[in-house]
């Protein structure tokens, strides 16, 4: 009987060390996620240098990561197409493109609850501009 109690213990041990583990790990992923966006930075482009073109950008952060496809004419963005936004529940961010193109900025104001998404797309706009 005795030793049935030990072996108990050491099973109930050991899976409670597993947990205690697992929700550290997570604590610190998402401590991390919070600073890399919280330290996110959005530089405004000077559109007067941007060629006209078809540029592409990504950023990418876990969980969240965008791709666009940007257009230029006449220094001015007339297009911006969303290619790939994972968003977990920051789907409303996607409105921040038409703020983009209304204002001819990305000093723009984020999209209240989805702060994350809005500035990971936002930063895919920059590093497509930047990359003409």
């Amino acid at each position: 009987m005795k030793t049935k109690n030990i072996v108990f213990l050491i099973i109930i041990s050991i899976i409670l060390i597993f947990f205690i583990f697992l929700a550290l790990k997570i604590y610190f992923e998402v401590k991390n996620y919070n600073k890399q966006i919280n330290d996110l930075q959005i530089s405004d482009i000077d559109l007067s240098s941007v060629k006209d073109g078809i540029y592409r950008g990504e950023y990418i952060t876990i969980p969240v990561s965008a791709k666009v496809e940007v257009t230029v004419k006449d220094h001015k963005i007339i297009d911006i197409k969303l290619l790939e936004h994972r968003n977990g529940k920051g789907q409303p961010a996607e409105a921040i493109v038409e703020k983009v193109l209304k204002d001819q900025k990305l000093k723009v104001d984020v999209v209240s609850g989805a702060t994350a998404s809005s500035k990971v797309i936002l930063k895919a706009i920059e590093n497509a501009l930047l990359s003409n």
